[in-house]
């Protein structure tokens, strides 16, 4: 197996960057049985999901990654587990947004793809 980190900093470096400039290219990172769950809101195939993120209600976004944790998600093929926190500026708001995403990534061929992705803002108490 690759290392397990510089992995998941790759994939999250290509995602964040294809969601801040182009959301509809994230597409191609999932499959007709990835699952997103976007604020609570399970959205089932690549294509509803790329509708989901494409449709979000703002112009410009710009992703702020402040962790990146990766762990092994099977004993027998090289998926993971992929958790990330940050900041979220939308519309060059002063008042980022905090997040948190989790992915696991499943091996495809000499790549991986989203097999399941959860987000959430983060709000205070």
């Amino acid at each position: 197996m690759a290392d397990i980190n510089a992995v998941a900093k790759q994939f999250t470096d290509f995602y964040y960057t294809t969601f801040d400039t182009n959301r509809g290219g994230l597409q191609s990172l999932y499959r007709d049985n990835s699952m997103l769950t976007w604020e609570g809101t399970p959205i089932l195939g690549a294509a509803a999901i790329a509708e989901k993120l494409t449709s979000l209600p703002f112009e410009k976004v710009q992703h702020k990654i402040t962790t990146l944790d990766a762990q092994p998600s099977s004993p027998s093929i090289a998926s993971m587990i992929v958790s990330v926190t940050g900041l979220l500026v939308v519309d060059d708001s002063t008042n980022p947004l905090q997040f948190s995403q989790v992915f696991q990534l499943i091996p495809d061929g000499a790549s991986y793809y989203v097999y399941n992705d959860i987000f959430r803002l983060n709000y205070g108490a």
